[in-house]
C-alpha cells in the first residue's frame, strides 16, 4: 500500500491497489517516511475502512490528536459491544465512541467529571448495553489506567443505544427521559412499582422505547380507525384507559402531539399487561 497522508508517526492514510483510502496505525509507521513510500505490511497493527466518506473524514482528522493505545482500547470496547449485544453498529460509532472517551479521560486528568442524572434510567432500560458501558469502563482502568467515575458507564451505553437506533446522542438521553416519565406517571397513577424482571414490563418499557423513537424522529401514527376497539376498552378496563390518558395529556402538553384512538388502544392494553396482577 502506498501512503497518500502522514497523520502523525503512528498512522497514515494509504490507498491500496483497488485505489481505496485506508488509515492504518502502527508504532513508528510513519517514521523515516514521505508520501508515495510504500508501508511494510508487518508495520501495521490496525486497519479502518469505513464505507462513508464523511465518516471516513472525520475519523482521520480525530485521530492525529488521539494517542494509538486509546485507539486500541475503543476499537477493544466496541468489539466488546458487538460480542455482548449481538449487533452490527453504525460505522459513526468508531469516532463518536472514541471522541467521548478521549474527552472524558480529558476531563479526568482535570478534575472534571459531569454527572449523569439518567443515570439508573438508562441503567434499567437498556441493561445489557449499560453493562457493557461498565465493562468498557474496567477495560478503560486496565489499559489506560485511568478510573472514569459510574455515570460514565451510562454515557457510553447510550452511545451503542445510538449506534444500533441510528439516532443521535442527544434523541437517545430525551427518549431515556420520555420512557422515564412516562412510566412515572403509570407508577404514581397506581401508586406502586413494578417488577423490572416480569415480561409484561419488558413489553411495556419496549412499547413506549419504540414509541419515544417515533415521536422524536416525528414519524407520527395518525390511523384513527379503532375508535370502536378503544370504546369497548375504556368499558371493559376504566382504569387503565384513564391512566393511559393521564399519559396522553403529558404528550399533548410536552410535545404537541395528540396520541391516535390506535395508539390509546395499544397504550392500554400494555397498561392493562403490566397492571394485571395489581388487583
Amino acid at each position: 500500500m502506498i501512503i497518500k497522508r502522514i497523520l502523525n508517526h503512528n498512522a497514515v492514510i494509504a490507498t491500496n491497489k483497488k485505489d481505496v483510502d485506508i488509515l492504518l496505525f502502527g508504532k513508528g509507521i510513519a517514521f523515516s517516511k514521505k508520501v508515495g513510500d510504500t508501508v511494510e505490511v508487518d508495520a501495521i497493527e490496525k486497519s479502518f475502512l469505513l464505507k462513508n466518506r464523511d465518516n471516513m473524514t472525520r475519523f482521520t482528522e480525530l485521530f492525529i490528536n488521539v494517542p494509538l493505545e486509546l485507539v486500541y482500547v475503543c476499537e477493544k470496547i466496541i468489539n466488546l459491544g458487538k460480542i455482548k449485544l449481538g449487533n452490527n453498529f453504525d460505522e459513526i460509532i468508531y469516532i463518536n465512541l472514541t471522541d467521548h472517551i478521549q474527552s472524558s479521560i480529558e476531563r479526568h486528568k482535570e478534575g472534571i467529571v459531569i454527572a449523569n442524572p439518567l443515570k439508573w434510567e438508562i441503567a434499567k432500560y437498556y441493561p445489557e448495553e449499560y453493562k457493557v458501558g461498565k465493562q468498557a469502563l474496567e477495560i478503560i482502568k486496565k489499559e489506560a489506567k485511568i478510573e472514569l467515575a459510574e455515570d460514565e458507564a451510562a454515557f457510553i451505553a447510550l452511545h451503542f443505544v445510538n449506534a444500533n437506533l441510528e439516532n443521535n446522542f442527544q434523541e437517545s438521553y430525551k427518549i431515556t427521559e420520555i420512557i422515564m416519565n412516562i412510566e412515572q406517571i403509570v407508577k404514581n397513577f397506581y401508586v406502586t412499582e413494578f417488577d423490572q424482571e416480569s415480561i409484561e414490563y419488558y413489553r411495556f418499557i419496549t412499547h413506549i422505547k419504540l414509541f419515544a423513537h417515533r415521536l422524536l424522529a416525528h414519524e407520527y401514527y395518525q390511523e384513527d380507525d379503532d375508535d370502536d376497539l378503544l370504546a369497548l376498552m375504556r368499558k371493559k378496563y376504566p382504569k387503565e384507559y384513564d391512566c393511559g390518558e393521564e399519559v396522553a395529556r403529558y404528550i399533548q402538553k410536552e410535545y404537541d402531539y395528540r396520541l391516535s384512538s390506535s395508539e390509546l388502544l395499544y397504550l392500554t392494553a400494555h397498561i392493562r399487561r403490566l397492571t394485571k396482577n395489581l388487583y
